[in-house]
């Protein structure tokens, strides 16, 4: 077995790796860019050592940089994890040329399963069943169209390189074929630098199944059983789970072997997962879609399914060990589904986000595990992949580990910028997903029906008496300084006007705590008493007519983010303005809606505007975002082109003509 091992990725996989290599006594080097230099996995390594800047092309995809770190750090061998070089056969001939283990299949069983037309030909002479459809190098316009009539419609356009859900296209009818091939072309030749396609029959309603294969030096493949990976938006992974609701027990035992096949046609090794397709109401009817030649990102379904180490296994493979576990040796024990967690915002279209992680917390309890990388106080950055965490839960019965799965998610909270937790959560109470009823395209069907949580009149309340506190533990002792609306006779109430997304409410909170506090929201006719029962760093538990509410908390600079469910609120005091621009509840601050860079800055510091002008354009993720003034008068700019800004960063400020920002409370008025 190796001493040390580099693992050659970031990020929550990496730590995952860590953890096996410290079970067994291996000494682990991470690697890091600039932009990871705190991140978790360079702190838990053994050592570190940097690559570079923070793009990946300069850093996590410097294969010289990565080879040279191994060496100078005295690794034996190379995890690669997943994604960067996982599946990239000219670094797994750059490890074997510097005498250095990739952890990995060989060089040529990544081509051959890297290429979509090269395996599904390679498994067809293993008998294993593909898709039906034309499949081979070099196919022209035209050969695609003249094939079409025998595959028949729906049919689905595919890039023979690359994945993701990228180039592909699915074409209704025969007049669609033509244009549909040439957006195809484009698409997968700017992606992938390959314009090679070709084409099959389009499954109504498929079902994504995935199947979990170790294969030694020695001939040894067994399988682990299936994984359920259906959920998905825009082809993108979303929940997994192990075993399939679908498969019957002959049918497990039937797509474990074609996996198995899969392998052996290209002579594989290490760790590797066989996809494919099946239709839903065909189920004992499956088709080969692709291999993935490292580990997965849901590999921790299968692990708490069968109580096998996927990564152990892999270190002992690439050790030259044989196989452990015989196919009769292998186990399955309850059911587990994992939830990705990931820095974008649903209720925007999936939009990505990120910035600094304000603070996080993570369930815990019976039957859950939770993979992650992040931590309070570090900077998610628009560099990487956007997933931050997984978190996976175990049951004896598929309905027991969906409980549970939900309920960790309810004590998940990542303050700072938007995640899909409480989308992933709603998504898990779907009548279709509680009976398994599932298939790539439920989300995109179904995603009206998930209803992301609003403000009410409570969250006000709940946001005002927190900044209540806020200003009383930041307040001095002494009469003249208090500012709890003490004067002489009754204490005047404190009054915050709060803003959150296009929601406003007027509060007022008067009393003091512990037992003599009320709120008032907007007419209420009467205040209600209300106990703040206790109030921490993170955590408030808030009474109110009987009812008590429980929220992750932060308050900062008049803002409150509130997270209860998984969902967040944000919640902050609004400045108001004299006019009738500010009446109608414009906003003359701009702030970018996500982490990104800031490519334009149309108008000059300083200069007048009208309502609608562009004032500064944000890129992020290869999108554009145009901010606009939301009032008339004179721009003071915070940025200038070039700059990374996070999500929430004031970048211009409006002053409307002759007027001037006039702070709804001395809360706000410190806070300026």
């Amino acid at each position: 077995m190796f001493e040390t091992v580099l693992i050659a990725n970031r990020g929550e996989i990496a730590c995952r790796i860590i953890e096996t290599l410290r079970r067994l006594g291996i000494r682990s080097v991470a690697v890091y860019s600039d932009a990871d230099a705190a991140a978790d996995h360079v702190v838990l390594a053994d050592s570190a050592r940097r690559l570079g800047p923070a793009p990946a092309s300069q850093s996590y995809l410097n294969i010289d940089a990565v080879i040279a770190a191994a060496l100078e750090s005295g690794a034996q061998a190379i995890h690669p994890g997943y994604g960067f070089l996982a599946e990239n056969a000219g670094f797994a001939r750059a490890c074997a040329a510097a005498g250095i283990v990739f952890i990995g299949p060989t060089p040529e069983a990544i081509e051959a399963m890297g290429d979509k037309i090269t395996a599904k030909l390679t498994v067809e002479q293993r008998g294993v069943p593909t898709v039906p459809g034309v499949a081979r190098p070099g196919l022209t316009d035209q050969e695609l169209i003249d094939a079409s009539p025998a595959i028949g419609y729906p049919l689905l356009i595919k890039p023979s390189a690359g994945g993701g859900g990228k180039g592909m296209h699915v074409v209704e009818h025969e007049s669609g074929l033509a244009p549909a091939i040439a957006a195809a072309r484009r698409e997968a030749e700017a992606a992938f630098g390959d314009d090679a396609l070709f084409i099959e029959r389009y499954l109504s309603t498929p079902r994504h199944i995935e199947v979990q294969i170790l294969a030694d030096q020695h001939g040894g493949v067994i399988h682990l059983g299936e994984r359920e990976c259906s959920l998905q938006r825009r082809h993108q992974k979303v929940i997994e789970e192990a075993p399939s609701p679908l498969l019957d027990e002959a049918t497990r035992a039937a797509i474990g072997e074609a996996a198995c096949q899969t392998a052996r046609s290209v002579d594989y090794r290490g760790a590797g997962t066989v996809e494919f397709i099946v239709e839903a109401s065909r189920p004992d009817e499956f088709f080969f879609m692709e291999m993935n030649t490292r580990l997965q990102v849901e590999h921790p379904v299968t692990e708490q399914i069968t109580g096998v180490d996927l990564v152990e296994q892999q270190l002992r493979i690439a050790a030259g060990e044989r196989l452990r576990l015989a196919q009769d040796d292998v186990r399955f024990t309850g059911h587990s589904i994992e939830a990705r967690v990931y820095a974008e915002d649903p209720a925007a279209g999936f939009l990505p986000t990120g910035g600094r992680v304000e603070f996080v917390a993570h369930p815990g309890g019976p039957g859950i595990r939770v993979d992650t990388a992040i931590s309070s106080g570090l900077t998610v950055s628009v560099d990487y992949d956007p997933m931050l965490a997984k978190i996976i839960a175990w049951g004896e019965t598929r309905e027991a580990a969906r409980r549970r799965l939900v309920a960790a998610l309810s004590d998940t909270a990542v303050i700072g910028f938007p995640t899909n937790i409480e989308f992933m959560r709603l998504l898990l109470e779907l009548p279709e997903v509680r009976a398994g009823e599932l298939d790539t395209g439920l989300i995109e069907r179904q995603q009206d029906r998930i209803s992301h949580a609003r403000p009410d009149d409570r969250a006000f309340a709940e946001a005002a008496l927190l900044l209540d506190a806020d200003a009383a533990a930041r307040s001095g002792r002494g009469p003249w300084e208090r500012r709890d609306g003490w004067r002489l006779g009754e204490p005047s109430p404190r009054v915050y006007s709060l803003v959150s997304g296009e929601e406003r409410r007027t509060v007022r909170v008067s009393g003091a705590a512990p037992d003599g506090l009320r709120v008032r929201v907007g007419d209420e006719p009467e205040a209600r008493a209300v106990q703040l029962m206790r109030h921490d760093a993170h955590r408030c538990t808030i009474g109110l007519d009987g009812a008590t509410r429980s929220s992750f908390v932060r308050v900062d600079r008049g803002r409150v983010s509130l997270v209860r469910d998984g969902a967040e609120l944000e919640i902050r005091t609004e400045r108001r303005h004299h006019g009738a621009e500010a009446e109608a509840g414009a906003e003359p601050r701009l702030e970018s809606p996500m982490p990104g860079t800031v490519v334009l800055t149309p108008v000059e510091d300083g200069a007048t505007v009208a309502v609608g002008t562009p004032i500064v354009v944000v890129e992020a993720m290869k999108m554009e975002h145009v901010l606009r003034a939301g009032v008339a008068g004179v721009v003071s700019l915070r940025t200038v082109a070039g700059d990374t800004v996070a999500r929430g960063q004031t970048l211009a400020v409006i002053t409307a003509a002759e007027t001037a920002e006039i702070p709804e409370t001395s809360e706000t008025e410190e806070d300026s």
